[in-house]
């Protein structure tokens, strides 16, 4: 949904949309399962800086909720998230900022994001919010085992018979500087 200054001049848009599984391209570390609801609403801030320079921002607040699916950071089995949230954001034109090139910013202006002249994709948005949502590292459960390094056996569904094969050849050297290091 392309969120337009000229359709935002009339009155703010308010929206309530569902997006099925491959409507929006999640990144390749995240799956979306079922359907992802977004509503909210969009208007238009029109900031007077002197002159006849006129910024049009566009304020975004919504809310979404949706199942995701990411995989394990151990043994890469799929874990199931819900998330949800909510947020308030404003987008200003790109250049609308312009001129120094090195300028003190307030805390407020970090939250500022930009759009192209022909406007805000909400489906950008939507993507940006639940990438954020996710959590940096997902694990099946808190104690998961992951895969065997040398035959990638998923050791939480079975033991692998690594450990009786004989040692890289190129370890040997070290084998014995533990017992010479740590004297008891």
């Amino acid at each position: 949904m392309l969120l337009r200054t000229i359709d935002l001049e009339r009155e703010p848009l308010d929206f309530n949309l569902d997006y099925e599984p491959g409507t929006i391209d999640f990144s390749p570390e995240a799956t979306q399962e079922g359907t992802l609801h977004a509503e909210g609403t969009a208007e238009l801030l029109t900031e007077y800086r002197g002159g006849k320079e006129v910024v049009e921002d566009i304020r975004l607040r919504a809310s979404y909720s949706g199942k995701f699916q990411a995989p394990c950071a151990r043994c890469v089995e799929p874990v199931f998230h819900d998330i949800a949230g909510e947020f308030d954001l404003i987008f200003r034109p790109v250049g609308a900022d312009g001129g120094a090139s090195e300028a003190a910013i307030s805390t407020s202006e970090t939250e500022i994001g930009y759009y192209l002249e022909g406007g805000l994709l909400l489906e950008d948005v939507l993507r940006e919010q639940v990438v954020l949502s996710l959590p940096a590292r997902s694990l099946c459960q808190p104690d998961c085992k992951g895969l065997c390094p040398r035959c990638g056996q998923n050791l939480n569904e079975m033991q692998c018979r690594c450990d009786e094969a004989p040692a890289d050849p190129r370890w040997l050297a070290l084998e014995g500087l533990r017992s010479h290091i740590i004297k008891e």
